[in-house]
């Protein structure tokens, strides 16, 4: 699945990143603690957070994740959305609560 299909199964607001939401997303990762993503998320994951500062970007990018996801209605700091520009990454959005996202995600990889 690309980020591309999790955008319009999912109709997730798109932030930034539209230059590639071809990348293909091989898993999931929830967690709003930065060094927990750092320490285990793996390549290609989709990050599902609510954290909303240009550190997450940091995190995607050395991580090489494939997209984060924010939820609850959150929206990218401006310092954030400028770093994903940056790094390239997608950075999407929902009002949705995590637990709700991650189980579609789950479901939408397992399919």
């Amino acid at each position: 699945m690309t980020v591309k299909d999790l955008i319009e199964k999912m109709n997730l607001t798109v932030f930034c990143g539209e230059e590639n939401v071809g990348n293909e997303i091989k898993g999931g990762y929830v967690s709003d603690l930065l060094s927990d993503v750092m320490g285990f998320a793996q390549e290609g994951n989709a990050w599902v957070t609510l954290q909303t500062h240009k550190n997450v970007i940091a995190i995607a990018s050395l991580k090489e994740l494939a997209c984060v996801v924010l939820v609850k209605g959150n929206k990218p700091d401006d310092d954030m959305l400028e770093q994903a520009k940056d790094e390239g990454i997608p950075v999407l959005g929902t009002t949705e609560q995590t637990f709700e996202v991650a189980g579609k995600i789950y479901q939408l990889l397992n399919a």
